[in-house]
């Protein structure tokens, strides 16, 4: 957009990458409340594209091709033309102006889906530090597959996952990681969460989350996988105990066979022991439930009632979804089958427990309705939506934790609602949080504007498209109306019974977004282009 040495290229990192005096908060972005996105290019001439997001950094456009085969990579160019009057801005654009390759100059495609795999088009993590992105591809899920091998009854599975680190910068396919015959949910990434160099990736059809390390060579490396076991020996201390036990069964068939007639045909049935981590689940409840009470008598009614009643509804448990808080601890969402594989959970029972992988205990346990985790969640949200402690954009995420104006909104909504247990209930819903799900636009950023958030947020969502502007005004004179954002045709859509949703792409630094309007019948996209002219 700049050159490295002129004027606007100074102030702009000034006011981008410089703290104020004496702290460490970035208060400078009162600089993008004057340096909007206000002229819109519609319907622009763009290739055939399936887009994702720009990288966290600004770096990279990622898009996809319609055949969900091949990775399209762009970089921002910016649109530069000149004018003879002194005043361009009266001037009309040149032709070039409403072609997409005035914006973006295509990098490179590179096919990532094999023979019967496609790419899922809603996941893309991001490494910022070293630039490599995270992407998958997938066969058909296949829905009535049997439980074997320990997976989950009513679990889908899909024959093929296919997990692909790639160096941005040029392309290059750094390593894969595949899982057979396994359902990862990769819609959002709800599946995966990404911290630092710290991948989880969480096997819901064999109840495993996958650590994976990404070094600095890009390469995957595995770290742990929690679930059936929590330590690394653990598998081959209870390998030992088995076959310790089946000796000392089979020596005593010898001993009793005092008729002569041969050895007793000794059968050992497979046992079937609950998970480790579903046994430090166990543990935490019912050490919880001892300590409510001193009284011997009072300490079992407790249990009988809090713990031995709901013990078949514990033992059911499943992960749904988990995240880093920090590189030791899990936020690991447990609940029915039903509510796993289910595209809305809200109206299932839930649970949250907090996990550390260093100790493999389990350090707290909630309900999805309590409201001391809301009232952390409330607090501290920022400890929620951070997937790295270094990362510089993602600390400009407005939350509730802060930034006063959504604060203000949330109590607002809280004031709101008929039943506080429901509000708690639906607030709860969203955690474990989906990685890199907010975009960290300026625009976004409730301390300058205010805007329906109904119509367009940060969060990483297609919206109900609708055929009004959507107003982006001045949070500090709130009479003032800084900019529009129009997605679909600049007239109008022609049918207006038809269903539209919109999607909303926002670069994290400059002022630039693209809006994609879809129908969900068979018509071509609108795409248009944002930017300050």
């Amino acid at each position: 957009m700049f050159r490295s040495n002129n004027v606007a290229a100074r102030v702009f990192e000034r006011q981008i990458f410089t703290p104020a005096p004496g702290t460490s908060v970035h208060c400078a972005r009162r600089f993008y409340e004057n340096i909007v996105p206000s002229h819109t290019i519609y319907d622009i001439e763009c290739p055939d594209l399936l887009f994702r997001k720009f990288s966290d950094d600004g770096q990279y456009l990622i898009t996809f091709s319609r055949n969900h085969q091949d990775l399209i990579v762009y970089r921002t160019t910016w649109l530069s033309f000149s004018c003879k009057d002194h005043y361009c801005d009266a001037q009309d654009l040149p032709y070039k102006a409403s072609k997409f390759e005035s914006f973006f100059t295509r990098l490179y495609s590179v096919t990532l889906a094999s023979a019967g795999e496609l790419i899922c088009k809603d996941f893309f993590l991001y490494t910022e530090r070293n630039q490599f992105g995270i992407f998958a591809t997938s066969s058909a899920q296949i829905h009535d597959a049997p439980a074997v091998g320990g997976a989950v009854q009513g679990v889908p599975s899909i024959e093929k996952i296919t997990f692909h680190l790639v160096r941005l910068e040029d392309g290059v396919i750094l390593d894969e990681r595949i899982f057979h015959n396994d359902y990862i949910n990769l819609a959002h990434s709800m599946g995966v969460f990404l911290y630092d160099d710290l991948l989880a990736v969480l096997s819901l059809r064999y109840q495993r989350i996958h650590i994976i390390q990404i070094r600095d060579t890009g390469i995957f490396v595995d770290v742990r996988e929690i679930g059936e076991f929590c330590r690394e020996d653990d598998e081959l201390f209870l390998n030992s105990s088995a076959q310790y036990m089946t000796k000392s069964s089979v020596n005593g068939a010898n001993q009793d066979d005092t008729h002569g007639n041969g050895l007793q045909q000794v059968q050992i049935q497979e046992v079937s022991f609950l998970s480790g981590l579903k046994q430090r689940l166990l543990s935490f409840i019912v050490q919880g439930i001892w300590n409510e009470e001193d009284d011997p008598t009072l300490r079992m009614q407790c249990l009988k009632k809090k713990f031995y009643f709901h013990f078949p509804d514990y033992v059911d448990l499943i992960i749904w979804k988990v995240q880093f808080l920090d590189h030791h601890h899990l936020l690991i969402k447990f609940g029915s089958v039903d509510g796993g594989v289910a595209r809305n959970a809200e109206n299932h029972p839930a649970f949250f427990a907090v996990y550390n992988m260093e100790t493999t205990e389990i350090v707290a346990f909630y309900q999805n309705s309590a409201d001391d985790l809301y009232s952390l969640f409330e607090l501290f949200s920022d400890h929620f939506y951070s997937s790295s402690k270094n990362s510089f954009l993602v600390k400009f995420i407005s939350t509730h934790s802060n930034n006063i104006h959504a604060l203000e909104q949330l109590r607002c909504n809280k004031d709101k609602a008929n039943s506080l247990p429901q509000f708690v209930k639906k607030m709860l819903a969203t955690l474990p949080i989906s990685c890199q799900s907010q975009s960290p636009s300026p625009y976004f950023d409730h301390s300058l504007f205010r805007y329906d958030e109904k119509l367009i947020s940060a969060a990483d969502r297609h919206r109900q498209s609708t055929d009004h502007p959507i107003k982006f005004i001045s949070r500090k004179q709130p009479n003032i109306l800084k900019f529009k954002i129009k997605p679909g045709p600049e007239s109008g859509s022609a049918d207006a019974r038809a269903k539209k949703i919109s999607s909303f792409l926002f670069h994290p630094t400059l002022p630039l977004a693209i809006s994609v309007q879809q129908s969900l019948i068979l018509q071509p996209a609108v795409v248009n282009i944002h930017f300050r002219r």
